[in-house]
């Protein structure tokens, strides 16, 4: 067996396969949606009437409905649905820049993937993953229409854009609506500050072979 057939899928994702275009086309179609329309198709699919909550009611796996929209779980699978495709096509081109002949070399030395993978995939990855942190942090933090539409914007799923909007909007205390913002954005600016200070500390040479 050679060294590619050992190589699990997620190595061969930077590389040619059979069928990577089709994988890929469906794993970035959630970002075609839109949030309110994988909100409504959230509530069709995993609401109490819904077709996730018949089939199990239909085997006899559950004797009512599942909680799984108007909570938190709603927010968390949109939030997971509209942010997966961004974090996907990011890391993926991040990926794509590893030279794989250095897995290769530590293969023909006698590395398993796993500590291919810990070794040196994931430390010349990791500044990628910063990165797709910081930009998937920033798309989920100000999240409003799905604590909205999915969630419960009077409990446990009342965000911060939430009560700046109430605050604006329904009792136009624009004073209140201004410093719930700037408590969002101060909030965003040190998240952000910390992991780019981190990635700092992390290799970001060339990951490319060759001779140096």
């Amino acid at each position: 067996m050679c060294i590619r057939d050992r190589v699990p899928i997620a190595y061969r994702m930077r590389g040619r396969f059979r069928g990577k275009r089709l994988l890929t086309t469906v794993l970035v179609v959630p970002i075609t949606l839109g949030t309110v329309l994988t909100a409504e198709g959230l509530l069709n699919f995993l609401g109490p009437t819904g077709w996730f909550n018949r089939l199990l009611l239909s085997l006899h796996v559950v004797d009512q409905p599942v909680t799984l929209t108007h909570n938190y779980w709603g927010v968390f699978f949109s939030l997971v649905i509209t942010g997966f495709p961004f974090a996907f096509l990011l890391v993926l081109s991040y990926l794509s820049g590893i030279d794989p002949s250095l897995e290769r070399a530590a293969a023909t030395l006698g590395a398993g993937w796993v500590q291919r993978f810990f070794r040196i995939t994931l430390p010349l990855l990791a500044p990628g993953l910063a990165t797709t942190f910081c930009l998937t942090f920033v798309l989920a933090f100000s999240v409003f229409p799905s604590a909205i539409l999915v969630g419960d914007p009077s409990g446990s799923t009342r965000v911060i854009s939430i009560a700046a909007y109430e605050a604006a909007y329904v009792h136009y205390d624009y004073a209140a609506a201004s410093a719930a913002a700037i408590v969002m954005g101060a909030v965003e600016l040190v998240v952000i500050s910390i992991v780019l200070g981190l990635r700092s500390l992390l290799y970001t040479g060339s990951t490319a072979g060759g001779k140096g």
